[in-house]
């Protein structure tokens, strides 16, 4: 069984550290007419593409195999890293595959880079989904179902495909599914964090935006059948909560440098694959469903805002719930709304008296020795404390 969860696990690894995009290319050749949709972080209605037939890529700036050359030319070098590689990799010709874009408003820059991507790229179809900036209020539903019917009628001009009630349902069961598997995922992760590992939860998680959900919901569901299976013992470690991951992804060696120090509990790493935390309806209107979901049934990020929902609460909660005993506060370097919130997380633990480490990361950071050397330092001193 460990033999088949390696074979599992490399073909994850793969599909997230290939900059090539292995699993697209595959899925292109079994789909010679399929067209392909990607979407910037955080969150994307994935179900809508894929109810058209389409397969929606979510994009990553990958790690330093991405050198910045040609984007620097388009887009300030002060911004974050994943704009900046993920338009390499389009000005390189590693997404010549695309026919359509979109990205969301969740930051200045991020609202900006589709004029780029629309000037450099006038054959693909570049959008931006206007997500609503105020959750709460009264009219939200209204205009983001018009959004989701909008960006729905582009996917069907380019496919030529209806996208049927019938059809976004199907999509929505999918997906649903692999919410909840994702769900058992970091359950797991909670209550028993020795019997998986961060660096391959996240990599199990992760490749489910690079490949059709089919193949990951049958990869996950047998992943977890033998993580559940495993008589793994207990290390004493520190049981943290990671806070910061939602839009650009931190280099995956430094999750395994944490991953040495620490058991990481809970995490928001990829949150736009967990972005709504329960199943999606299937009766009555489903474009209607996924709109409510998208507002009533979510998760909380630094990119949304709902007073609804306060972050600082949610955050301590998720610790709470986790059984945490420390968090790491961390933010993309070059971030505006990560850098900022961080003030705020920073200022509600403290208050709470909870233990804390604050630090930044970039996605092509190649030495790590300056990490491990914070995160062994912190988690010494609290388990001497504890001792």
């Amino acid at each position: 069984m460990e033999q088949e969860y390696s074979r599992i696990l490399e073909e994850c690894r793969t599909t997230v550290e290939d900059p090539e995009y292995p699993a697209v290319h595959k899925w292109l050749s079994e789909n010679p007419n399929g067209k392909v949709l990607g979407h910037f972080q955080v969150y994307f209605p994935e179900e809508i593409a894929h109810a058209a037939g389409m397969l929606p890529l979510k994009m990553m700036g990958f790690d330093s195999s991405v050198q910045v050359r040609k984007a620097d030319a388009h887009i300030a070098a002060f911004v974050c890293s994943i704009l900046r590689t993920t338009l390499e990799q389009g000005l390189s010709g590693r997404l010549d595959f695309l026919s359509m874009y979109v990205t969301t408003p969740i930051c200045d820059a991020a609202r900006h880079i589709s004029g780029v991507w629309t000037r450099r790229f006038p054959d693909m179809s570049c959008q931006i989904l206007y997500l609503p900036q105020n959750a709460s209020s009264p009219h939200a539903a209204g205009y983001l179902l018009g959004e989701y019917r909008r960006i729905a009628g582009i996917i069907e001009e380019i496919t030529g495909t209806s996208i049927t009630d019938e059809s976004l349902r199907a999509s929505i069961e999918l997906f649903n599914e692999n919410r909840r598997l994702l769900r058992e995922l970091y359950r797991i992760r909670r209550e028993t964090p020795w019997q998986v590992g961060l660096t391959d939860s996240y990599l199990l998680m992760a490749a489910g935006g690079a490949m059709p959900r089919e193949r990951h919901n049958e990869l996950l569901g047998r992943a977890l059948e033998i993580i559940r299976s495993r008589d793994h013992r207990p290390q004493d470690k520190l049981r943290v909560v990671f806070e910061g991951g939602y839009c650009e992804q931190p280099p995956i060696e430094m999750l395994s440098v944490l991953q040495d120090v620490a058991y990481v509990v809970d995490d928001d790493l990829m949150i736009g694959l967990r972005w709504l935390t329960e199943d999606v309806a299937t009766s009555g209107d489903p474009m209607q469903n996924l709109a409510s979901a998208y507002l009533e049934a979510s998760s909380y990020s630094v990119v949304q805002r709902d007073p609804r929902k306060p972050k600082e609460a949610m955050l301590l909660a998720r610790i709470k719930e986790s059984n945490a005993e420390a968090a790491i506060v961390a933010a993309p370097k070059m971030c505006e709304p990560g850098l900022e919130e961080q003030v705020a997380y920073d200022a509600a633990l403290a208050e709470a008296g909870f233990p804390h480490l604050i630090m930044e990361f970039e996605e092509k950071t190649a030495n790590f020795e300056q990490a491990r050397m914070e995160f062994e330092t912190f988690a010494e001193s609290l388990l001497f404390e504890f001792a």
